[in-house]
């Protein structure tokens, strides 16, 4: 019996270790998928001039994309859970490609809408699965696998307003097709990465055995916990939208800058996203993930409320810690999540990650017809008061406590 536990040593051993090449890998292809996705919102301000739209179009945009990349993405968890599909993120990926040369090319509304539906779609496919590539890396490290796969994400969505400012600006809406050398590299990327999920699915079967640990709660506890989670993710996400979606539109009617000028400000809010992001999930590993929710989302509320009052250089810095607290949040609600419901990594990450796209979308809808009808600076006003929600964090279940 000795021998037979030794022999088998080794092979749990490697079963449980962490896989950084392909965590890296799997970073760098949300890089690319956030960063194209990111040119989106982007152009807003060239489509509404050229289009003629109004704020609420705007937000219709958003909604439609969000939405497509939301509906599915819980689908397409429950689906991969059940039957694993290591080339998948190759389909999500050509959806992206798909949308992105078509919305180059569209120069009405209605062409606008159809292609930024084509990009939510690969949206929806990638990041349920590249979520559970992340957890079977992770090698017990799940914070650092979410915070650092949700790292490239974010630090894709941040280069978006840059490369707006640096080439799409200048040259035009056409240009958006020279971006699809960037998606043909994911491709390429993730065919690695499928081969190596193809001949590693027997690390989903570890997991579920070590995530089933009891935390001791009733279903109607968990039920309760994730619905906090839910509205906790509506917070954030809707105020994430007026930013995303509206915050190149305040700056430039507050402080009458340039568009590149308001793309700029907009690309150092989502660099601190980017930069906070990588902090929640090693930090909930090593302090318990509910303190980091109650930080990440609450701690954001002095400063959101002080954003609509300040100058142009305090809205910037504001926007900074803003940015650097809000973003630590999603990795340490999806971690937590997971560990309320052992054993659906795919579905509750297709959940999670849909209803932050859902919320996006819807927010950015609400908003903009807000914005059509009260300004924008009274948007910001409004969102301002949106973290205090994080209060609702004092109503979950310590899970960490309950396993010991």
């Amino acid at each position: 019996m000795e021998k037979i536990a030794t022999a088998k040593a080794p092979v749990q051993q490697a079963a449980e270790r962490t896989v950084f090449s392909v965590l890296l890998a799997l970073s760098f292809s949300h890089l690319i998928n956030d960063a194209i996705q990111s040119l989106i919102p982007a152009i807003y301000p060239i489509v509404k001039d050229s289009l003629h739209l109004n704020f609420s179009q705007v937000g219709y945009i958003t909604l439609t994309y969000q939405l497509t990349a939301s509906l599915l993405q819980p689908l397409v968890g429950l689906y991969t859970d059940k039957k694993p599909q290591p080339y998948s993120l190759i389909i999500g990926m050509g959806f992206t490609l798909l949308g992105l040369v078509c919305l180059s090319q569209a120069h009405n509304f209605y062409f606008v809408l159809f292609s930024v539906g084509l990009v939510g779609v690969g949206s929806s496919v990638f990041h349920p699965e590249s979520s559970r590539l992340a957890h079977m890396a992770s090698g017990g490290q799940h914070g650092l696998a979410q915070s650092l796969f949700q790292l490239g994400g974010n630090a894709g969505s941040s280069l978006g307003p840059l490369l707006a400012a640096m080439i799409i600006v200048p040259h035009g809406q056409s240009s958006l097709s020279w971006f699809s050398v960037l998606a043909i590299l994911a491709i390429v990327v993730m065919i690695n990465i499928g081969s190596w999920y193809k001949q590693n699915t027997h690390r989903l079967k570890p997991k579920k055995v070590q995530v089933h640990t009891d935390n001791h709660l009733s279903r109607g506890r968990v039920i309760f916990a994730l619905s906090i989670l839910l509205v906790l993710v509506f917070s954030k996400y809707f105020y994430m939208a007026g930013m995303t979606s509206y915050y190149t539109f305040y700056l430039m009617h507050k402080f009458n800058i340039s568009v590149q000028s308001s793309q700029i400000y907009l690309f150092v809010f989502l660099f601190a996203v980017a930069a906070g992001t990588f902090f929640g999930g090693p930090l909930g590993d090593r302090i318990g993930r509910k303190y980091v929710i109650w930080i990440s989302i609450l701690g954001v509320a002095p400063f959101s409320l002080l954003l609509p009052h300040a100058n142009l250089m305090w809205t910037c810095v504001l926007s900074i810690f803003i940015g650097v607290i809000l973003s630590s949040a999603f990795s340490a609600i999806l971690v937590y999540a997971q560990e309320l419901v052992p054993g659906k990594v795919g579905m509750i990450a297709g959940l999670f990650f849909g209803l932050a796209f859902g919320m996006g979308g819807i927010g950015s809808a609400v908003l903009g017809n807000i914005a059509d009808s009260r300004g924008i600076d009274y948007v910001f006003q409004l969102c301002a008061y949106l973290p205090l929600i994080g209060l609702l964090t004092g109503l979950l279940p310590d899970i960490e406590k309950s396993r010991k």
